[in-house]
């Protein structure tokens, strides 16, 4: 699967927060956090989303209503993984001190991160029995 592209990417968090949307719907969605599109770039967007198997498409009436093809997790997997080879040539160590101290965490996100930690060091530990 080819990695959406930064659109494509916010179009689909808009289909995976509500399950399935019209044109309409997405088109809003994304104008409310800054894209300031028109509705027949988002048409435009979506028809090229299905062409490349991102998405899917039911007729309501009138309207196509957008369904994703793809899973959230997966895909931000996959991109995370790239952004990784690609930026940091797989330095995860590199990447989380840069992530780290990028922005500030609060001590729940701390407790957050150290229990991923932990959880692969023990998959780890697992994998070399």
């Amino acid at each position: 699967m080819l990695a959406p592209t930064d659109r494509e990417l916010d179009a689909l968090k808009v289909l995976w927060d509500r399950g399935e949307a019209t044109v309409r719907d997405v088109c809003d969605a994304m104008n409310a956090r800054g894209a300031e599109l028109a509705y027949t770039t988002v048409l435009s967007l979506l028809q090229v989303m299905e062409q490349k198997g991102l998405v899917s498409h039911r007729r309501d009436g009138k309207a196509y209503v957008y369904l994703p093809l793809i899973k959230r997790t997966e895909t931000f997997r996959q991109i995370a993984g790239g952004f990784l080879e690609r930026v940091f040539d797989g330095a995860v160590d590199e990447y989380l001190v840069h992530a780290l101290e990028s922005r500030p965490l609060d001590a729940r996100q701390l407790d957050e991160l150290q229990a991923m930690i932990d959880a692969a060091r023990k998959r780890a530990e697992g994998a070399g029995d």
